[in-house]
């Protein structure tokens, strides 16, 4: 089966689909490829930040549905160590009745958001893998295959778009990933509990020796304790404990180095086993020339101590589309057809230069603090007396939290509006789109959201 498409998009997660919700109403044919099927588990932290939640409103996700849900409004964090406890108020993020981050299990936030790109007209190939993605701008060909059948299937398209994840490499790529384990890497570990006893709206951070984490509660009463541990000192708590999982010696760690954790699962339940993944790569991994577009942890990944991930990379995808949308007047399977492919090269270049760019400017600096936070929280004895000393200024704490990018929002009130508009006349592609395309954005040089 061969099939052509404006762009293929791998990978089905919160970046995935909204880039391919965003193009879909804009005209274009997407194909979204996803190799597991939904619901599913990930390891996730599962905070949706405020800045996140007109975004999520402005692709058709109901807010007020979402916010009914979602765990309890995030108005305070704290960070525990030992049995140490400090807390600072979180700032209030703009507009008004969108104040406040939630957290909501990635198994409903992925389920949603699919479900949103179907309605938009996206085709969606789930459980498909994908074998190749090959080619250049312009003339993309990509082979999968179903991960329940033997069907298989060729996709062709000038433009393609990763949101494959960290962990998730393309063929062609896996020779490319360290083989050599260090220390230092990093393992990502996920568990859900029911009958916990974490106060709502409070969101700690946990900091001990070589690793740090997070508890928060989230939909349906459930609450998420993640955290990222260092392997050396994964490597060491295994040999202390012989036959137990590495679930199961993280977690009692985290008991003994937090007794804000030990608190919260005293009358805690374990829903499913420890889920464990990594290691991580934080880092900016997107470059100015890709031939192909990264959006999400595929561009970069931020330390998850911020709980920025879900909101990082659907705001990626909102740069990246507005991007796209703002440059090209007709869906790129047309435009491929009225200019050389000299020129198609360059306009891709052209986009892909200002997409990296914006992206820099509205990232760099969360990825930064995030990144000295991690290693702050992974030496506590560091820490702490920077914890003191914020406790005597909380505007400091206050601008951290700002420069993390809980209360910007990336698309502004017009363009949503915009947006919002051009969805609702959607029925006639051909007919409306050149016009409508430039109310995708506000009229000018450059898109205001960036």
């Amino acid at each position: 089966m061969h099939t052509t498409y404006d762009a293929i998009i791998v990978g089905a997660g919160p970046a995935g689909a909204t880039a391919a919700i965003l193009l879909a109403r804009a005209g274009w044919s997407v194909a979204l490829i996803e190799k597991q099927n939904f619901p599913r588990r990930k390891v996730c932290g599962e905070c949706i930040a405020a800045s996140n939640l007109p975004l999520l409103h402005a692709i058709g996700i109901d807010t007020a549905g979402l916010e009914a849900i979602a765990g309890p409004p995030l108005r305070r964090f704290e960070v525990l160590h030992g049995a140490k406890r400090v807390a600072f108020e979180l700032p209030a993020a703009q507009p008004a009745g969108m104040e406040w981050g939630r957290a909501l299990g990635r198994e409903t936030l992925d389920t949603l958001l699919i479900g949103v790109a179907r309605d938009a007209g996206v085709a969606v190939w789930q459980p498909w893998a994908v074998d190749s993605l090959e080619g250049a701008p312009g003339a993309f060909q990509c082979a999968l295959r179903s991960t329940e059948t033997s069907e298989s299937a060729t996709f062709l398209a000038p433009l393609a778009i990763l949101a494959n994840g960290s962990w998730e490499p393309l063929p062609a790529q896996r020779g490319q990933r360290r083989a050599q384990r260090r220390p230092s890497d990093l393992l990502a570990f996920k568990a859900n509990f029911l009958g916990g006893a974490l106060l709502p709206g409070v969101l700690p951070v946990l900091s001990f020796p070589g690793g740090y984490g997070g508890m928060v509660v989230a939909d349906a009463g459930v609450m998420t304790l993640a955290c990222c541990v260092r392997a050396d000192r994964l490597e060491r708590l295994r040999r202390a404990s012989p036959g137990c999982s590495a679930g199961e010696v993280v977690e009692a760690m985290l008991r003994r180095e937090c007794r804000g954790v030990d608190e919260a699962l005293k009358t805690a339940v374990r829903a499913h086993p420890w889920l464990a993944s990594g290691p991580l790569h934080p880092g900016v991994h997107l470059r100015d020339e890709d031939p192909i577009f990264r959006i999400g942890n595929a561009a970069a990944e931020a330390h998850p101590i911020i709980g920025e991930g879900m909101s990082m990379a659907m705001q990626s995808a909102w740069l990246l589309c507005s991007q796209l949308l703002y440059d090209a007047q007709q869906p790129p399977a047309a435009l491929k057809q009225k200019i050389s492919a000299e020129e198609f090269a360059l306009w891709h270049a052209n986009i892909a230069r200002r997409y990296a760019q914006t992206w820099r400017r509205q990232f760099a600096l969360r990825l930064r603090a995030a990144a000295v936070l991690a290693h702050a929280a992974m030496r506590p004895r560091l820490l702490w007396p920077l914890l003191r000393v914020a406790q005597r200024w909380p505007s400091r704490i206050t601008r951290g939290v700002e420069w993390c990018g809980k209360t910007r929002t990336v698309p502004d009130a017009d363009t949503i509006a915009r947006l919002n508009q051009y969805a609702s006349m959607r029925g006639n592609h051909t007919d409306a789109l050149p016009g409508a395309l430039t109310g995708v954005l506000p009229l000018g040089s450059e898109p205001s959201a960036f």
